[in-house]
């Protein structure tokens, strides 16, 4: 008798998968740096018992089209917006996300690009790295404050309150907007529920949690930025297309708000020619929001364990 066979759009350690290679057909990309080609992914679904996609991966109603035997699509990320989750659910495919285990990490980072934004600390080093240091000075390279600023917080999920509660550490302000309100979060870290043109209005650090959806595609947009203090701080560690890039390189070239900080882009992967990476007012990241050995390793391990939860019938840990 066969093996349900996996199939890994990325390469991963081999220990992880190990514990699992009794029980399964398990291959992968051997690559991992690099998206599997659509040809080869095309080829191994038309095989696989369960997958396991990056957000590279399209899994789009064609994809799944070839996919007899397909059961589980899990997703290494917390959002899901590379998968036609109603096209798997006619086919009756679950599908999987890993939410939870890197909401810590993933506000570390996006307060640690807040801060290295407001206090230019990118610009700062390659000042250093350029042999341009040549005298102390007051205002040299000089930041903007974080403490005690008022920062706003867009999308009030597990990143979001995490974040705030960064946030309260430094003694912010801390606004959100929300779909809903969320009274246990603000009796706990003391947000303040407030509109979204309020929160544009009144906060230093505006900070984008937004799932990419219909509704926040291109929420920050010419208007939204116009909107905002001209000394603002924008930071997005949510999803690229929920900004209109266009209309935030006018607003940062012509001051319209002070600086950005960024995680994540429109079009990934992004080169040096990108308008953003020429502005000096702008720290971007490679996506590196959950990106530490521990958070991966066990967003690696809850995949595998979903995926393997329902080809054995159990069910999945952490369905879409």
């Amino acid at each position: 008798m066969n093996k349900p066979s996996i199939y890994i759009t990325r390469k991963i350690p081999g220990e992880l998968v190990n514990i699992y290679e009794n029980q399964y057909d398990i291959r992968m990309w051997e690559k991992e740096e690099e998206p599997v080609p659509r040809e080869i992914l095309v080829k191994e679904i038309q095989h696989a018992d369960g997958i396991i996609s990056m957000l590279s991966e399209k899994i789009d109603e064609e994809l799944l089209s070839k996919a007899p035997h397909l059961k589980v699509v899990a997703n290494l990320a917390v959002g899901f917006d590379n998968i036609n989750v109603d096209a798997a659910k006619k086919r009756g495919i679950i599908i999987t996300n890993t939410p939870d285990v890197l909401s810590e990490t993933t506000a570390d980072l996006g307060f640690a690009l807040l801060m290295a934004t407001a206090r230019r600390v990118i610009e700062a080093n390659n000042y250093i790295k350029t042999d341009q240091w040549k005298n102390w000075a007051p205002f040299l390279l000089a930041g903007t404050d974080i403490h005690h600023k008022t920062i706003g917080i867009v999308g009030m999920g597990r990143i979001g309150e995490a974040i705030a509660k960064r946030a309260k550490g430094f003694d912010m302000e801390i606004l959100y907007h929300n779909r809903s309100r969320k009274e246990e979060a603000e009796k706990k870290l003391g947000a303040s529920y407030v509109s979204f043109d309020e929160l544009l209005r009144l906060s230093d650090y505006v900070v984008s949690v937004v799932p990419l959806t219909d509704e926040t595609k291109r929420l920050f947009n010419k208007d939204t930025f116009r909107k905002m203090k001209p000394s603002s701080i924008f930071i997005n560690i949510s999803r690229g297309g929920v900004v209109d890039e266009e209309a935030l390189v006018d607003a940062l070239k012509n001051k319209v708000i002070e600086a950005a900080g960024l995680d994540v882009f429109k079009n990934e992967p992004i080169n040096s020619e990108h308008p953003l990476l020429k502005l000096n007012n702008v720290v971007c990241l490679p996506h590196i929001g959950s990106s530490s050995i521990e958070t991966r390793t066990r967003m690696i391990q809850l995949c595998l364990e979903n995926v393997d939860g329902v080809i054995q019938g159990r069910g999945a840990k952490t369905p879409v």
